[in-house]
């Protein structure tokens, strides 16, 4: 892999794992625990958060995909880029339209549940998406 797009690409994907890690992991858990931020305010901000933070994964994963397969990238590299893509792509399609489902019933008060199945499996499917992206980082740096 030539050095330029290894360093484009490892630059992309710990951009896009420092996002992941910082929404996901940090800011998710402890808008809840600010005071005066109830259910409903909380899954307010946690849907026009993670609506960004989706928007900007997706454009990372474009960019990533093309500085990984502009360099001529190991087999690796190109099975963990794809899978990465794979996995976001049923975040978003499958899991998000689930959950925002969910938190229409939750705001309408049909549903207190504190979590549901659905934030079980895009939580197990951040931590999944963070190993993939630590190893497509390195990965890809290497190569270069």
């Amino acid at each position: 892999m030539n050095a330029t797009a290894a360093a484009t690409a490892g630059a992309l994907t710990f951009l896009w794992l420092g996002m992941v890690l910082g929404i996901s992991f940090l800011e998710a858990p402890l808008k809840f625990r600010a005071p005066g931020v109830t259910i409903p305010i909380g899954l307010g901000i946690g849907r026009i958060v993670f609506r960004a933070l989706n928007l900007v994964e997706t454009v990372l994963a474009v960019a990533v995909v093309a500085a990984v397969a502009a360099g001529g990238p190991p087999v690796a590299a190109t099975v963990l880029a794809a899978v990465l893509v794979v996995l976001l792509a049923v975040q978003l399609g499958v899991v998000r339209p689930r959950l925002n489902k969910r938190s229409d019933r939750v705001l309408a008060g049909e549903d207190d549940r504190p979590r549901s199945r659905g934030h079980l499996y895009y939580v197990a499917l951040e931590g999944v998406k963070v190993a993939l992206l630590v190893a497509l980082g390195i990965t890809v740096l290497a190569a270069g």
